[in-house]
């Protein structure tokens, strides 16, 4: 004896059809999402591109200092004096960069900031229009259902 497995597939149809999904809210999730992902892309490339800049005039700045200390000298104390010349500026160039690079990470921090508040503005603002909307399609639909009986 054999048992036949039920069909549920025209129930499951059935089921919904009478609660409808719109497809837009996820299409309009998804393009908000995308153009969230797009801006913070944006915001990296720019911390990126900068920070390059700064990397590389640090390496340049620097390599003229090296070029400066080791030119030949005719005393021996002066060989401590561009040392110590060196070690000074140095110092200097590193906390110019340190300083440029820091404002590079606020400006980034204050950027990604305000693209999260503004893309969690919009979502709860699309949550809002799709929970009213399906609210009342589904207000509908019970009272279709309900009217049919």
């Amino acid at each position: 004896m054999t048992t036949k497995t039920p069909d549920f597939t025209k129930a499951f149809q059935d089921v919904l059809a009478a609660f409808p999904v719109d497809a837009t809210a996820f299409q309009n999730a998804f393009k908000t999402q995308a153009a969230v992902g797009e801006k913070l892309t944006k915001v990296a490339l720019e911390a990126a591109e900068k920070s390059t800049e700064i990397s590389s005039k640090w390496a340049k700045d620097t390599l003229a200092k090296v070029g400066e200390a080791a030119k030949a000298k005719t005393e021996p104390s002066d060989y401590t004096k561009a040392m110590s010349d060196f070690a000074s500026a140095t110092a200097e160039l590193a906390a110019e960069n340190m300083a440029a690079f820091a404002e590079v990470a606020k400006k980034v921090q204050m950027e990604t900031v305000e693209l999260m508040l503004a893309a969690g503005k919009d979502a709860s603002e699309e949550a809002q229009a799709v929970v009213k909307k399906a609210t009342t399609e589904a207000t509908a639909a019970v009272k279709k259902a309900t009217a049919a009986k």
